[in-house]
């Protein structure tokens, strides 16, 4: 264990996201997802739900301030328009931990090829159907300030 680190981020998982650089991605994905078949870089985190691990990665990965967005998410059915509950709890994490940021609904056309790009992939133990999300890590500044 290690102080003001969350308990849920594991080794493996603490390891991508500092490798990580400016404008790479991470996505957090259902335990349903093709995590293996989509990831460049997979790390299980089964047992997990999806907003324990939002909300622990939030925690510790500055997000990228520069594009418009830096928070994507899936919706019911890939279809943006259309929220599960777990969607209004993934946004409600999100307006809670970082208000800063608004979280950009993608259809599964746009989002799918995301994951394949991303940097790494965290498969979560989350059985609640199409909670997905991903993160693009931002900088911090020689000052401290992300």
């Amino acid at each position: 264990m290690l102080i003001g680190i969350p308990p849920v981020l594991s080794p493996d998982a603490l390891h991508a996201l500092r490798s990580m650089g400016h404008g790479d991605e991470v996505a957090l994905v259902d335990c349903n997802y093709p995590a293996l078949d989509h990831a460049r870089r997979l790390v299980r985190a089964d047992g997990i739900g999806l907003i324990d691990m939002l909300a622990a990665i939030l925690a510790v990965l500055p997000l990228d301030r520069v594009p418009p967005h830096a928070i994507f998410r899936t919706g019911q059915d890939n279809d943006p328009a259309l929220l599960a509950p777990i969607h209004h709890e993934l946004d409600a994490t999100c307006a809670r931990l970082v208000p800063r940021y608004a979280v950009k609904p993608l259809a599964g056309a746009d989002f799918y090829p995301r994951v394949r790009a991303a940097f790494c992939v965290i498969a979560t133990g989350e059985r609640c159907l199409f909670a997905n999300v991903i993160l693009r890590k931002g900088v911090i500044h020689p000052d401290g300030s992300t």
